[in-house]
């Protein structure tokens, strides 16, 4: 029953062996490799086909280091010429540089915070040195600020009892004929304040030739 069941298997894959058999093969040769002294494969750097890290001074000097003068690699090629050898000097002095150029970078950046420490101090000691008079001045101005919050006020007050005596006592301070008001008694204040130093300043200019020549003085006696 088994072999019933597995003889339709075995006449396909005897059809498809002789279909296989009866394909000729592809006519492909490789490449015989290029052995060079000892046995050592060095694949021909002018040959297109190539790769690419197959060329170069790299590439021979990974045979090189590899099997030796078996290789048949010249050594003295393999230094790097007086460009690539200052390229490279310039890189390890950038990357790989000397102990005393780190000791000197540790300096400098040592000289550097203790000079911002020593800025530092000198701003806090300088400030400190400045509080007493911030101190005076923030007192100061806070008192001038009360003192004209009071006068406000009281100018408020005065306007107001003066506003009841002329209007009566509902008076609203919004109402047009209160702010038409409050506008002619600043006015009034204003020239009196001028009046006042109009005067002021006669008083000072008149009492200014009797303290030029006050009794005493060298000019006093003379006719």
């Amino acid at each position: 029953q088994v072999f019933k069941m597995a003889a339709p298997l075995y006449r396909c894959c005897a059809r498809l062996r002789c279909l296989t058999l009866s394909v000729p093969a592809a006519r492909y040769h490789a490449r015989p490799r290029v052995w060079g002294l000892g046995g050592v494969y060095r694949p021909d750097p002018n040959d297109p086909d190539t790769k690419q890290w197959h060329k170069g001074a790299k590439y021979e000097a990974k045979l090189y280091g590899r099997h030796g003068d078996l290789s048949g690699v010249k050594p003295e090629g393999l230094w790097p010429s007086p460009e690539k050898l200052r390229e490279i000097e310039e890189e390890e002095r950038e990357w790989c540089p000397s102990v005393r150029d780190m000791l000197d970078n540790v300096e400098a950046k040592e000289r550097e915070i203790e000079r911002k420490k020593q800025e530092k101090e000198r701003l806090i000691a300088a400030n400190l040195a400045k509080m007493p008079k911030m101190v005076a001045d923030w007192r100061r101005e806070k008192r001038e600020a009360k003192q004209k919050q009071r006068d406000e006020k009281a100018r408020k007050e005065r306007l107001m009892a003066i506003a009841r005596d002329k209007f009566g006592l509902n008076v609203d301070s919004r109402s047009p004929k209160f702010q038409e008001m409050v506008k002619e008694l600043e006015k009034e204040e204003k020239k009196k304040q001028k009046a006042m130093k109009r005067r002021l300043k006669e008083e000072a200019l008149a009492a200014a030739p009797t303290a030029a020549v006050a009794p005493g003085s060298p000019t006093a006696g003379n006719p």
